[in-house]
């Protein structure tokens, strides 16, 4: 175990050192990681998923059936905030973590051995939305528990770089796994595609899986919860204390994760069908460009984290939300242009908006909660935000096209969230360089004060 790691001063527990430090980052961003490369996978590979899975429609029909499934995890969503949340409140993030990395590691695994709907008819179908569902139940609980895990790990005047590295971990699963689609593609023919091509990169998510539980638990808890721990003030009613005394702050959070969760999903998910079915741009061509943007975002996400160290978390926050307000029309229009150029430049402009969101998050919302209630209410918040407004982008965006014919109905959604976003984050506190376990809080039903808050 790394305790050891962690020096005792004054009674309370000291930040950690930078090698544990590092070693929680990167436990933590597997498991966003593993959830974006099921994500990734599913959205590139959906066309033989879907014919491997579901019976014979319409090919829109078939289309929309897939990625009503990838909504599916969200409808339970919320419920794995609601109940995941609160628990790592009470019982820790450690376990809680190992727990959500193994469900979502194995309902990933278990999409990859579900037989053909030739096989065993309906029941293919629906084994896929009981495995979606399980990933969604975890998932719930995995986001805002690994930001918590990070944030409390992390040293205050660096949050913000080592905080960066949980959407590092979400950009890294969509690259591995949108590279190994194109691979997979480019190498087996269509029938092998539909009949055992698309399995292969849903099986590899085990050793994924077993990666990140061994980092995990190798790390004690974090240095705020034993602190919390250590003072006698770790909640015993976690979800009531949630709603009484952070809902304010949630509705805050939810409304930035509406931006956050559309332009996500819009761009990483729907983008390369997207390209493909509406733009008829070559498949191949369309996995390529948009990979590569993830790559440049990849690249620029620790510098851009470390920059809101410097400069504050609500001016790259408020930059994303004017650039999507002004820009999603014009980048939009450009991709629509179908050239090469044309397309890059629009992916980039849309993925360099979305990176002032991703580099920051990880430090800005475990900040806007205390420690005694940071989980669940951060969990809570943004698993029914991302529920109504995230994995439903897809789904919502082909219906749209269908219904009108207009090829621009991407740039409307993310200029209406961009809206939805302007508001709460000009009221929200600015959070860089706030200590997030060092400030005293009282705690319900007594006078004792004790050192565990994020104020």
């Amino acid at each position: 175990m790394d305790g050891h790691h962690q020096r005792e001063q004054g009674g309370a527990v000291a930040e950690a050192d930078e090698a544990t430090v590092r070693r929680a980052v990167t436990g933590a961003a597997l498991g966003n990681a593993m959830e974006w490369f099921d994500f990734a996978v599913y959205s590139y590979l959906i066309t033989s998923i879907t014919a491997a899975i579901f019976p014979e429609f319409d090919p829109t029909v078939r289309l929309l059936s897939g990625f009503a499934v990838l909504a599916v995890p969200f409808v339970v969503r919320p419920f794995g905030g609601i109940v995941l949340g609160p628990l790592g409140d009470r019982f820790g993030r450690k376990r809680v973590l190992a727990t959500t990395i193994l469900l979502m590691s194995g309902s990933t695994v278990a999409i990859g051995l579900i037989p053909s709907y030739a096989t065993i008819g309906v029941a293919a179908p629906i084994l896929l939305v009981l495995a979606r569902l399980v990933q969604g139940f975890s998932t719930g609980g995995e986001y805002g528990g690994a930001a918590t895990f990070m944030a409390e790990y992390s040293p205050t005047r660096r949050r913000g770089f080592f905080g960066s590295f949980l959407e590092f971990g979400t950009l890294g699963g969509y690259v591995l796994g949108a590279g190994l689609a194109t691979v997979f593609q480019l190498t087996l023919s269509e029938q092998d595609m539909v009949s055992w091509g698309w399995r292969i990169p849903f099986l590899l998510a085990a050793p994924l899986g077993l990666i990140g539980f061994y980092l995990r638990n190798r790390l004690d808890d974090t240095p705020a919860f034993q602190q919390c721990e250590q003072a006698g003030a770790v909640t015993s009613a976690p979800f009531k204390e949630v709603i009484a005394n952070n809902w304010r702050q949630i509705l805050n959070l939810m409304g930035i994760v509406v931006l956050l969760n559309v332009a996500d999903y819009t761009l990483l998910t729907y983008m390369p069908t997207y390209l493909t079915q509406v733009l008829d741009i070559d498949a191949t061509e369309a996995l390529l460009l948009i990979i590569g943007v993830m790559v440049v975002l990849m690249l620029c996400m620790a510098p851009v984290g470390a920059l809101s160290d410097r400069i504050g978390r609500k001016p790259l926050l408020i930059t994303a939300a004017v650039g999507f307000l002004v820009l999603s029309y014009p980048a939009i229009t450009v991709i629509g242009t179908g050239g090469v150029l044309g397309v890059a430049g629009g992916l980039l402009v849309l993925g360099l908006l979305l990176l002032c969101i991703l580099a920051t998050i990880g430090s800005t919302f475990p900040a806007m909660f205390a420690t005694r209630n940071r989980y669940g209410a951060f969990s809570i918040g943004y698993s029914v935000s991302t529920a109504l407004f995230g994995g439903t982008a897809p789904f919502v965006i082909t219906a749209l096209i269908a219904s009108t014919g207009s090829t621009t109905v991407p740039a409307y959604y993310l200029m209406g969230a961009a809206v939805v976003a302007i508001i709460p984050i000009l009221v929200m506190p600015e959070t860089a360089q706030v200590p997030i376990h060092t400030h005293p809080t009282v705690v319900p039903g007594t006078n004792r004060r004790v050192p565990v808050t994020a104020r």
